[in-house]
């Protein structure tokens, strides 16, 4: 344990940021900000709305709330790798992997880590793919939080869909649409937090039903039997390996009716709203909120030298 951990500290937030998903950050942000200075830390909530930042004199540590582009995607970690200043999450490498969905893919295929059958297109004007049957599943390939998502599920909607889904990024990952349950794994310290279940009242898991409170329900821990909630866990472990996490993420993971986990994503900075997955996790595991904060921030400090 280093020393700094058991004194108040200088943190500074970087919330808010240039991407699709500003609004949400801005509301991770405040959450962690607030649960800091509860436990007596000194908070500076920092925006990089243009990409520029200049951290508060005597900062000890950077939490980063950020999500999406510049946030997620390796850009601000190698800033502050720059400036030698330690930061929550994972290094920039992994950062741009995971942030990276078809990156992502490839690597679980490598670790052997079950992943849904994909391909990816960078031209509107692809036709449909023969050797497919919908639903199939379109997702920008450097976006998070369902920004962009699109459902197929007929033929008919293709181009739309496809014309709809590059209009976030220059590449587009199809994926097969797993019939199953949706659930999703915390890493913290790399150990695995109990699986989470989300169920959407209405419609899909997009980004609309992912930010309404109220629109989904969380079950925590989900309901599975030993073995299964293992085999989830372990593939969720496996995704964040892959990629080479370290210290926390989410991993997203659809299970099959015959109980075989799917991996979908992992999200290096997820959601730390009063509506995201992570915190619940945590609590199932009796870790409080600013616990949860406190945790990944030491983490954060453990690495400076």
């Amino acid at each position: 344990m280093c020393p700094e951990m058991n004194k108040n500290l200088n943190i500074a937030v970087l919330l808010g940021g240039p991407s699709a998903e500003r609004d949400v950050s801005l509301r991770s942000g405040g959450a962690v900000a607030k649960a800091l200075r509860s436990l007596g830390h000194c908070v500076t909530e920092v925006d990089p709305k243009d990409r520029t930042f200049t951290l508060p004199p005597h900062t000890d540590v950077v939490f980063l709330a950020l999500h999406g582009t510049y946030g997620e995607d390796g850009t601000v970690q190698t800033e502050l790798e720059k400036l030698g200043v330690p930061y929550t999450g994972c290094d920039p490498e992994a950062s741009r992997i995971a942030f990276d969905k078809v990156l992502t893919k490839k690597r679980c295929v490598e670790a052997g880590v079950p992943t849904a059958k994909f391909e990816f297109y960078s031209d509107a004007t692809v036709p449909w793919p023969n050797n497919w049957q919908p639903p199939v599943i379109l997702k920008p390939v450097r976006q998070g939080s369902s920004v962009g998502l699109q459902f197929v599920n007929h033929v008919s909607e293709w181009s739309e869909k496809l014309v709809e889904a590059l209009k976030y990024d220059s590449e587009v990952l199809m994926e097969e649409k797993i019939i199953g349950r949706e659930t999703t794994v915390g890493i913290l310290d790399g150990k695995p937090l109990p699986v989470v279940e989300v169920r959407v009242k209405q419609g899909e898991f997009d980004y609309k039903n992912k930010y309404t409170p109220g629109a989904s329900e969380h079950f925590c821990p989900a309901d599975f039997d030993e073995e299964t909630t293992r085999r989830i866990q372990q593939a969720a472990l496996g995704a964040f390996n892959a990629i080479g996490g370290r210290d926390y993420s989410r991993v997203d993971v659809m299970v099959k009716e015959n109980g075989d986990p799917v991996v979908l994503e992992v999200n290096t900075l997820p959601g730390m709203t009063e509506t995201s997955l992570l915190p619940d996790a945590a609590k199932a595991a009796e870790i409080s909120y600013e616990q949860l904060c406190q945790r990944m921030v030491e983490l954060a400090l453990r690495r400076k030298k």
